[in-house]
């Protein structure tokens, strides 16, 4: 069997890595327990949490030991990386049921049966810490000079870092030495915006334990022209069903940039490389083969395959003979149209009689871009709204409209 490193680059998800070599090594020789940390900031993961699990199911597929830690500690704190602002603080209710989510959506992407898997919750142990005892047992481990270079912190100088998140670092390295203690965790892994966070932890390790410990980051998903990936007009794409429907889930993957196909295929599927490289190579009015495979893989992976199949099929019923035949009200956008708020769109073309008109039906949740519901009156369409050059609104229940691109 392939070492499980080499398939995560192979398939574009390691940014970097504390000791390459010793991983791949590490990884090569025995079945090594690691963890991912997901922070109950919301009641759903998101896709981007999705990318994580998915490498986590590649090193549980290759007979590594995955730990899931929910933060019931660290998400009374907040994690200031990548945020110009901070964090809304959650009740102690709200991150409980926030973690109950999160473990039951997890569930469904990594294998929980005997001694395969653990789910913890760091608030089990950082809750009762003596803050005394933690400064000296591990504050003598940190030098605030390095903790205020790391790049989780200076988004924050604007608008100014507090206290309560500059512990956040710290608390995430004892993550690391507790789980090292707990169950002979060995290697961290988060996202690329958690490598200064995953440094200290590797470091607390060996300066308290002197002994070995490694930190990974995986790739940020983001598109071909730098942004995040997982924006839609209803907000956040979402795993859970109620917050972001399987169709509309679907509908998000069929229709992104050409340029982003390959790279989401070898992130978010299984299938083999070879064929996320030929269907990668596709072009022109091919790559929408690919794109329709993208969509139902990660459907059928996120949502189940019953729920794939009935989302291709709506898919293709709506853009196929549905509401997207010629008899439908068309509008075309110039190239310099694309990127317009939507609601500046709909108000040109007589959809709405005044734009006050429009915000107020978006207000009421009364206009659907593609089947999903918008919710920001100022939503700008997107090269991912357009499915085959088409996008189609619905005013009401009733009045259906088609977009089609120059």
């Amino acid at each position: 069997m392939a070492n499980v490193f080499d398939v995560l680059k192979e398939r574009g998800f390691i940014a970097q890595c504390t000791d390459e070599e010793g991983v791949r090594e590490l990884l090569g020789k025995e079945s090594v327990t690691f963890y991912t940390g997901f922070d109950p900031t919301a009641d759903s993961l998101h896709v981007g949490h999705f990318l994580g699990l998915m490498a986590m199911s590649h090193m549980q597929r290759a007979g590594h030991r995955p730990v899931c830690l929910v933060g019931g500690g660290t998400g009374t704190v907040g994690d200031p990386s990548g945020r110009t602002d901070m964090r809304r603080m959650l009740t102690d209710e709200d991150i409980e049921h926030n973690c109950d989510c999160f473990k039951k959506q997890i569930a469904r992407f990594i294998d929980f049966s005997e001694g395969k898997a653990l789910m913890v919750n760091n608030g089990d142990w950082l809750r009762k810490l003596n803050y005394i005892e933690l400064l000296r047992e591990v504050g003598a481990h940190f030098t605030v000079n390095r903790m205020l270079s790391a790049e989780a912190y200076k988004t924050r100088w604007e608008k100014g870092l507090t206290f309560l998140e500059f512990n956040y670092m710290v608390m995430q390295a004892y993550d690391f030495l507790e789980l090292s203690h707990r169950c002979g965790c060995k290697l961290q892994m988060g996202g690329d915006d958690q490598w200064s966070n995953i440094i200290a932890g590797v470091e607390l390790i060996r300066r308290k334990e002197a002994k070995p410990a490694y930190g990974l980051t995986f790739t940020l998903l983001t598109k071909s022209d730098g942004q995040k990936m997982g924006k839609t007009a209803g907000g956040a794409l979402w795993l859970d069903a109620e917050k972001t429907s399987p169709y509309d889930f679907y509908q998000y993957w069929r229709n992104i940039d050409d340029a982003d196909v390959e790279k989401c295929l070898a992130l978010l599927t299984f299938l083999p490389m070879e064929e996320v490289r030929r269907l990668g190579a596709l072009r022109d009015a091919a790559i929408n083969e690919a794109k329709t495979v993208l969509a139902y893989e990660v459907t059928k992976l996120v949502h189940g395959e019953a729920e794939a199949k009935k989302a291709k099929e709506g898919a293709e019923a709506m853009f196929g003979r549905g509401a997207a035949s010629a008899e439908l009200p068309t509008f075309t956008l110039t190239a310099e149209e694309m990127g317009a708020k939507l609601l500046d769109i709909l108000a040109k073309n007589g959809v709405f009689s005044s734009k006050s008109e429009g915000r107020r039906l978006i207000s009421q949740g009364g206009v659907t871009l593609n089947d999903a519901r918008v919710t920001d009156a100022d939503y700008r369409l997107q090269e991912e709204d357009f499915s085959d050059g088409t996008a189609l609104v619905k005013k009401g229940k009733k009045k259906h409209y088609r977009l089609v691109k120059a």
